[in-house]
């Protein structure tokens, strides 16, 4: 049974198959819909206790219940006093994140069983400043960062990614406990961040030279030793006397040396059917890994696919095109 292209994250988040969850997935599509920015304000944000601040409360009650029983007034008017910063310290962990801009600026592509990098900037629209503020990709633990200067701030998610083709990132947690932790301002934002996840490399054995013969006419190798006579070039110091063209010489013309050719294919050829026998994922990662040694080795290359031919070239545009390829090869109905 062959595997279609997947475009998960091997199981990162919670369970979207829970009905629940997909109720609760629903209604975050509709509230916080996908978007390259996003400026987060009173409908995007949340705010709860922290367990540090179910604790601040429950020693709060603990006071008031002391100080009514032994009607003590110190001991109530400290409990009321824990209220008032219970009140207020909601709306300072609120503001801290409201204001705030996310855009996405940019995502490079990555290998299957590596992680993806997201650019992202992180900009004030306002006067306010934006501290503690933690991005992630839950359950990566993500990055901190401080936004108190007026120029925008850099920031990179980095997120595994475990199969190959288009992968679409789920939401980007924001979150903030900032000022004394006990109360949490969060939202879930969807950046739109999709990434172009090429097959994990894997070596099948060295660059299969001269083992594909090339469409068309086919392109000669040449030669001081070959079969066939392809033309005349100037002598250079070191070439045999034997090829001297002596006959062009003694006419009156410069010395030449005769070139052959030997009517093998010139071009490296990375081609599906050279690893036949193999699953289509297995094949696909070989063919990676021979894309990335003929960079290495900087040779001209070219990749043959059920359905494509691209013609030999090298370079990282010609990388990325064979590697892009590869990764949006679909493989289902294609047979081993």
């Amino acid at each position: 049974m062959l595997e279609k292209v997947s475009s998960d994250t091997g199981g990162l988040h919670a369970d979207t198959t829970s009905p629940l969850n997909r109720r609760w997935l629903r209604w975050l599509d509709r509230r916080l819909p996908a978007a390259a920015s996003v400026t987060l304000n009173h409908r995007k944000l949340f705010v709860l206790p922290t367990a540090a601040g179910m604790g601040f409360l429950l020693l709060i009650f603990l006071l008031w219940l002391l100080g009514t029983n032994y009607e003590n007034n110190l001991v109530l008017a400290l409990a009321f006093l824990l209220v008032g910063l219970v009140v207020i310290l909601p709306v300072h962990t609120f503001a801290n994140l409201s204001g705030l801009k996310l855009r996405l600026l940019e995502v490079n592509p990555a290998f299957a069983g590596d992680f993806g990098t997201a650019k992202i900037v992180l900009e004030r629209t306002g006067k306010r400043t934006h501290e503690r503020v933690r991005l992630s990709w839950p359950p990566e633990e993500g990055v901190l960062v401080d936004i108190t200067a007026g120029e925008p701030v850099d920031v990179r998610l980095d997120l595994p990614l475990v199969r190959r083709g288009r992968v679409r990132a789920p939401r980007i947690r924001v979150e903030s406990r900032f000022p004394l932790g006990l109360f949490k301002c969060w939202s879930w934002v969807d950046l739109d961040v999709e990434f172009l996840v090429y097959p994990q490399p894997k070596a099948p054995g060295p660059l299969p030279w001269g083992a594909s013969v090339g469409e068309g006419e086919q392109e000669k190798s040449f030669s001081v030793s070959g079969d066939d006579f392809a033309g005349l070039k100037n002598y250079q110091a070191g070439d045999s006397l034997r090829h001297v063209a002596w006959k062009q010489f003694a006419g009156g013309r410069d010395l030449y040396s005769k070139e052959y050719a030997s009517g093998s294919d010139a071009r490296l050829w990375l081609d599906w059917d050279l690893l036949a026998g193999r699953d289509p994922e297995t094949r696909l990662s070989n063919l990676c890994a021979w894309v990335l040694e003929a960079e290495r080795t900087q040779v001209a290359y070219g990749l043959r696919l059920p359905g494509q031919v691209l013609a030999p070239a090298l370079g990282s545009a010609h990388r990325h095109k064979v590697l892009s390829a590869l990764a949006l090869f679909p493989v289902k109905g294609v047979m081993g």
